[in-house]
């Protein structure tokens, strides 16, 4: 009698495994289509068992006390879920740098429905139609018409990559607070989890599923590395750097530069701010980003990197080395594209005005004044001072320049700089020498002297930029709009300067410039403005084929993850008929012994 109602107990653990094993099957299939819901999967085990015969080596004679649910597993595959953010991480990387140069080319194919190609050929084109006439107001007016369209345009485009700049800015700004946030969320799903678990009996199956969710997410932002300790807490660690511990988050800071308003993420915890001490998130001069060093993950160092730290011209390429380019301008799609149209517009204006104002070296001017007796010259400016010229110092070749109408030097450049003078004029007197080397005297034997004026160049300066022909702070002459024809085509006889004309026509042939340093073939300016586009298709290409590949392969990892977290439904329907059979079949079971029970009370007693 006592071995029938011990039976009783089996079949209750039947009815009770079954009925939560039902529970936590349609559990999962509510679920079914929620994001970063893992399947739940149920384990059965025995109870304990009665042993009646201790004595016996072939059959104790025990009696099993039926099944209990012994765990409730939470499918996860921590190499796959590694996997899939590592490659995730490198996916948005990509993925980002190929948008920003996207936008590149279409800010440099095309500007307010017309090539931007459009007014460089115009102008070019004007050239041309000067080279016939050049003493013609038409075709004068025609230059500085096209020249203020080309500038116009380059501007456009200019500006527009600016905007695209401080575009790429506000995203960084959105990406660190959705890195702060998602560290916060994590942070607090750590507590919370470790609270639920640290009896040792329930495990908090929903909170890490959203815990899980959050990490990939965030692995989509930034590198990050992470490790779950024996309590159940996930600390994680960005480039290195621990951002979540046992007892906090520590959130990215934005350091606002004052100039440009570019946000720059560095380690509030790290830092000094009050002595000016800043630890960046990112470090770019440690290590190339590639694929061999592991150092390509991450969105928001995408876009930090796309937009560079400051608004690039034509000095982030001139005169650098091809390591020193690579190391600076050359990682940035924004720097990089900047600075190669600052530089063709530099090269196209500094070409033109070199021509109409052309610039010689001071040697000859200070030999012929002092008689070969100096190397060096002091001259005067229009407010009295003194500067002294030496034999590098650029000045006018005021011999052999052309003139425009006005016939007056200095002429008349083409394109100027704000807040700039072409030249500064300054004078020199001066007792010149007979034919026989002897200083010259008047009738009366006193000494004659001569005042020359001398037109000293103003050398760009790298670190102004109101003394650069950037387009940062270029124009079109003014003189030269309110009158063309103080364009430079008369020779200093009065003739008109064919040859003048012809080398201005000439300009646009003349292969003078280079890509970058790591391309070192020469090309005029009209295959520049071809080779700059070939360039970005190019680096567009490799960054698109890549996000593509990647995005292959983050999709073919999920799916591997799916086989394991995800939830089928048919699979979970034909666990729930199974659990219902069995749950059907514990019932029977019980009714059974029930009536065999009962059978034995009434009518056996």
């Amino acid at each position: 009698m006592a071995n029938g109602f011990g039976t009783l107990f089996i079949g209750v653990s039947g009815l009770q495994s079954s009925q939560n094993a039902l529970n936590t099957t349609a559990n999962n299939l509510a679920n079914v289509d929620t994001t970063g819901y893992v399947r739940q999967q149920v384990l059965f085990t025995d109870r304990n068992y009665v042993t009646f015969n201790e004595t016996t080596a072939v059959s104790k004679q025990q009696s099993g006390l039926g099944v209990y649910i012994g765990d409730v597993i939470h499918s996860r595959d921590v190499f796959l879920d590694r996997s899939y953010r590592t490659e995730s991480g490198r996916q948005a990387f990509y993925a980002a740098t190929y948008e920003a140069t996207n936008e590149v080319e279409t800010y440099f194919q095309e500007m307010e429905g017309q090539a931007f190609q459009d007014a460089l050929e115009d102008f070019w084109t004007s050239f041309q139609e000067l080279y016939k006439t050049p003493d013609d107001s038409v075709s004068q007016n025609l230059v500085v018409q096209k020249a203020q369209l080309f500038v116009s345009r380059a501007n456009a485009v200019y500006s527009g990559l600016q905007s695209y700049q401080y575009n790429i800015n506000t995203q960084i700004s959105d990406n660190i607070d959705q890195v702060n946030k998602l560290g916060d969320t994590i942070q607090d799903l750590n507590l919370q989890i470790m609270k639920v678990e640290a009896g040792g009996i329930e495990t908090a199956m929903t909170l890490r599923d959203a815990r899980d969710q959050a990490l990939d997410e965030l692995s989509a932002l930034v590198d990050i590395s992470y490790n779950e300790t024996a309590d159940g807490i996930v600390k994680v660690s960005i480039e290195g750097t621990e951002f979540i511990d046992e007892s906090r988050c520590y959130h990215i800071e934005k350091k606002t530069d004052k100039l440009t308003g570019f946000i720059t993420p560095y380690w509030g915890y790290l830092s000094d701010v009050n002595k000016g001490k800043y630890v960046n998130v990112f470090d770019f001069g440690s290590r190339d980003i590639s694929t061999e060093n592991k150092n390509d993950m991450g969105e928001l160092k995408a876009l930090v990197l796309a937009r560079g730290d400051h608004i690039a011209n034509y000095t982030d390429i001139e005169g650098l080395d091809q390591d020193t380019y690579n190391d600076t301008t050359g990682m940035s799609v924004m720097l990089r594209a900047e600075a190669q149209l600052d530089q063709m517009i530099h090269g196209i204006v500094t070409a033109l005005n070199d021509v109409l104002c052309p610039n010689v070296t001071a040697e000859d001017t200070i030999k012929n004044l002092t008689n070969g007796a100096a190397t060096t010259l002091d001259v005067i400016l229009a407010d009295g001072s003194t500067v002294t010229l030496n034999a590098n110092t650029k000045i006018l070749d005021a011999d052999n320049c052309a003139t425009g109408s006005d016939k007056q030097l200095p002429p008349q450049e083409l394109f100027s700089r704000i807040g700039t003078e072409r030249y500064t004029k300054a004078t020199y007197t001066y007792q010149p020498v007979d034919e026989n080397g002897n200083p010259k005297v008047d009738a009366n034997g006193n000494p004659v002297t001569e005042t020359k004026e001398i037109y000293i160049y103003n050398e760009e300066d790298p670190n102004d930029t109101t003394k650069q022909y950037t387009l940062q702070s270029l124009s079109v002459n003014e003189a030269l709009v309110i009158d063309e024809t103080l364009l430079p085509h008369l020779c200093q006889n009065g003739d008109v300067d064919y040859a003048l004309a012809a080398k201005l026509a000439g300009v646009w042939d003349e292969e003078r410039l280079t890509l970058n340093p790591n391309d070192t073939k020469a090309c005029s300016f009209k295959d520049y403005y071809k080779d700059m586009i070939g360039e970005m298709a190019t680096y567009g290409n490799v960054y698109n084929s890549t996000a593509t590949s990647l995005t292959g392969t983050v999709a073919s990892v999920d799916n591997q993850r799916q086989q394991v977290i995800g939830v089928s439904s048919d699979e979970e329907l034909t666990y729930m008929i199974k659990y219902q059979n069995a749950y059907n079949a514990a019932s029977r079971f019980i009714n059974v012994v029930n009536e065999m029970i009962e059978h034995l009370l009434t009518q056996l007693g």
